[in-house]
């Protein structure tokens, strides 16, 4: 099964959404080729690339793990999964540990609503002490 790690949940990982339909026979070199086209970024960064069908009614989600590229798979026998709203280019999606989430759950993310939580502020960039003192 399918966890979602700490990294995920605070944040550190981003889930990033293709916003294209993707041809389900692409394997491991094909998604690893859409990825550095589509999001300019390499697959052993860390975070999650997700990739939807044309029917919507499967989902790949692949990812570095730690020495390895691994691809999560999922079919639904009845239903679709949900496109999230993309970014102002168009090109993909961000989504957070909860979207994903929900988006797995079948649960529509334009009907759900956030209820207020505390978040820590981002860390500031911290200055290295003036070695001339």
């Amino acid at each position: 099964m399918f966890g979602v790690s700490p990294s995920l949940t605070a944040g550190v990982v981003r889930v990033y959404l293709h916003a294209h339909p993707t041809d389900m026979r692409r394997s491991y070199d094909g998604l690893c080729a859409l990825i550095e086209s589509a999001f300019q970024r390499d697959v052993r960064c860390g975070d999650l690339f997700l990739f939807l069908n044309r029917r919507l009614d499967r989902v790949k989600l692949m990812y570095w793990d730690r020495d390895g590229i691994a691809i999560w798979m999922k079919r639904l026998e009845c239903g679709t999964f949900q496109r999230p709203t993309l970014t102002p280019d168009g090109t993909h999606a961000v989504l957070d540990a909860t979207d994903l989430s929900l988006l797995l759950s079948g649960i529509d993310l334009r009907s759900a609503k956030r209820r207020k939580r505390y978040a820590l502020p981002s860390p500031r960039a911290t200055t290295a002490p003036d070695a001339h003192r």
